[in-house]
């Protein structure tokens, strides 16, 4: 794909369905850790509030902390695809490599500029 050459509308439909399924695997992961709707940690009243359970709850948050800012990305990913604006980089404008949307369907910087800090 040429480095301005607009995605095609299959291969929009086809990024806008790796998008919805990473969004929603991203969803049940933080539902198994018992994250719930609201974003909060939702442990049984009756645990027991020991450093191990402590310590349990801190890596379960960490993860969840992760799931949830990978799950912005891709809910970010998903406005642009319907604003029209996805596979440009939102720095610079350029078109993204397809092959790096492959690889990152919520990437939103091209190579250039995500090598920039």
């Amino acid at each position: 794909m040429a480095n301005d050459a607009p995605l095609s509308e299959v291969d929009t439909a086809q990024f806008e369905i790796m998008l919805a399924h990473e969004q929603a695997d991203l969803r049940g992961q933080l539902s198994e850790l018992g994250f719930g709707a609201d974003g909060g940690l939702n442990y049984d009243a009756n645990f027991a509030d020991s450093s191990q359970v402590n310590a349990e709850r801190g890596e379960a948050e960490a993860l969840a902390g992760e799931l949830r800012d990978t799950l912005v990305e891709v809910e970010n990913a998903i406005e642009r695809l319907h604003a029209g604006t996805y596979g440009r980089c939102v720095r610079c404008g350029s078109t993204i490599p397809t092959a790096r949307l492959e690889a990152m369907p919520a990437a939103q910087l091209c190579m250039t500029c995500a090598s920039r800090p």
